[in-house]
């Protein structure tokens, strides 16, 4: 092998270091898709229908990943809605169990009934939505200011 030739990387190593650095950024893409990138991971800017208000579980919560909200229901009724971005870094939450939103980027928890803070990196609450139940479907939108 001459010197020139040793010189050169294969084109198997560049192809591989070409999709390593591809899926390397993807964390941060999925990570910051919230933040105003794409909108991927927005959430509602404008009311959206979310289905049969009936769907929710009295003292439950039910999480509409395509939406990016989750709405819960008290046991007299009511419903509240919040924004499923996470607070700490934009992501769109994607877990929830019973009434536990779990972000997967970096693992901070949510109350799905108050918005609360249960567990960092987070320190603030999730944005709270507005809710209301028409003909039997839950309707969420933002907030009035």
């Amino acid at each position: 092998m001459s010197s020139s030739s040793s010189s050169r990387i294969s084109r198997r190593t560049a192809l591989r270091g070409a999709a390593v650095a591809g899926t390397a950024g993807l964390g941060l893409t999925a990570c910051t898709a919230g933040s105003g990138g794409s909108g991927a991971g927005a959430a509602p800017t404008g009311p959206v229908d979310l289905g049969e208000a009936a769907e929710v579980p009295e003292g439950g919560a039910k999480l509409y990943r395509d939406e990016h909200v989750v709405v819960s229901r008290t046991r007299d009724g009511q419903y509240r809605a919040f924004s499923t971005i996470c607070t700490h870094a934009g992501c769109p939450i994607g877990m929830l169990k019973g009434t536990e939103l779990t972000c997967n980027c970096h693992g901070s928890k949510f109350d799905a009934t108050t918005g609360k803070v249960l567990h960092s990196p987070a320190t603030v609450p999730l944005t709270e939505l507005s809710v209301k139940v028409e003909g039997g479907k839950i309707i969420a939108a933002p907030a009035q200011k």
